[in-house]
């Protein structure tokens, strides 16, 4: 488990935790710069040569690897001090993330790893904890930060052991992620109990085969105009100056707030379909489809990838059973005939079938047709009369 709690450092830790920043960030782009250089030394053809220029690196030097960066850092921090000042686990943390974003660039098709300003890097991470105690009721121990105030928003369970913790910078102050070990076995659950089918959509944020509506709250479009009028501002500030450093921390308080909000709204809504629930179904869905249509603005402000991944996750902390179903012909598949009744325009909400005269709500028909597939996956049948499930 990864938990967030908010830091409360000195003025000498934050002048720490700023250095240490700055350091990863000298560590990343020389190594960045490093990797670079090697590649377009290799960019030519064997037998031809650049006609305008060919940066040149003899043949037998090795390919910059996590391995081969690491030894070198291990060498330049017995001569340079600025090196020194940062704890060494921390540097080769940043090396590895970048072989990650190296490795990731060629295998998931991401973009090449960019250099980092100092508004960029905003974390970095401390892999091993001091030993003996490090965690109190209100402070954690850090490498060469020693004691910081935190925050205790909630309890860390007993018996679970602290892995790592990675400082992070955000535009409201400074936050620990501490990633938490507990050794138990959790089994999978199982189909029982109540089952929910989930629709999602731009109309309603969902729709439950209860009938249940949740309307889409609008994050970012209460905040827009706030943040159209500092953008505006920006544009006519100098780079570099105090006045453009306090505009764009404004901007990025805003963009924390609708963030934070949004990531609020998600939990407590994936609690809300929990309860009392014992199986809940929703739609196979690549959300990431959704984000290039005329729509992706509203699409992406709802967040409903991050939105089913949350609700994943509670529903196993729960010990409610989490199934996808196929996404094809919700909208058009009458629930109590199984007629398809044809493909239904955005402005058309409401379902009427004309075989049965079944009629209801768009949203809340298509999710009576999820957990009907849900519960025929698990080998179940529901009653839409009674909405309930029953063995078969």
């Amino acid at each position: 488990m990864n938990w967030e709690y908010k830091l409360l450092p000195t003025p000498e830790q934050k002048e720490y935790i700023e250095h240490t920043l700055n350091v990863c960030r000298s560590v990343w782009n020389y190594n960045l710069r490093e990797l670079k250089d090697y590649l377009n030394s290799r960019s030519c053809s064997i037998n031809s040569c650049s006609l305008v220029s060919e940066y040149i690196i003899p043949a037998s030097a090795p390919f910059p690897t996590y391995y081969h960066q690491a030894q070198n850092l291990v060498t330049a921090k017995k001569n340079n001090d600025f090196l020194k000042s940062a704890p060494s686990q921390v540097l080769q943390q940043v090396l590895r993330k970048l072989e990650t974003a190296f490795v990731d660039m060629k295998k998931r098709g991401f973009g090449f790893p960019r250099f980092k300003n100092k508004y960029r890097l905003r974390s970095f991470v401390y892999p091993q904890l001091n030993k003996g105690k490090v965690i109190t009721n209100n402070q954690i121990r850090l490498p060469k930060l020693d004691w910081v105030t935190y925050i205790n928003s909630r309890p860390i369970p007993d018996g679970c052991k602290i892995k790592q913790a990675r400082v992070i910078r955000k535009a409201s102050g400074y936050f620990v992620m501490l990633s938490l070990q507990l050794d138990v076995d959790i089994p999978d659950s199982i189909p029982h109990g109540k089952a929910i089918g989930i629709d999602l959509g731009l109309d309603k944020f969902a729709a439950t085969s209860e009938g249940l509506l949740i309307a889409r709250p609008k994050f970012l479009k209460k905040l827009q105009r706030e943040i159209k009028l500092l953008q505006r501002k920006l544009r006519n500030k100098k780079k570099g100056s105090n006045n453009r450093v306090k505009i764009n921390h404004k901007i990025a308080r805003l963009h924390q707030r609708i963030t934070d909000t949004r990531k609020d709204f998600h939990f407590k809504t994936a609690h809300k379909l929990c309860e009392g629930a014992g199986m809940i179904f929703v739609e196979d869905i690549n959300f990431k489809t959704w984000t290039r249509g005329m729509l992706r603005k509203h699409f992406t402000d709802a967040g409903f990838g991050n939105f089913v991944n949350i609700l994943q996750w509670v529903c196993k902390k729960t010990d409610t059973y989490f199934a996808k179903v196929d996404k094809d012909y919700t909208s058009q598949i009458c629930p109590r005939c199984d007629t398809l009744t044809g493909k239904k325009s955005l402005d058309i909400r409401i379902h009427h079938c004309d075989n049965c005269g079944y009629t209801n709500n768009r949203d809340v028909v298509a999710s009576e047709v999820i957990l009907k597939r849900g519960l025929g996956a698990v080998g179940l049948t529901v009653s839409l009369d009674k909405m309930s499930a029953e063995a078969i």
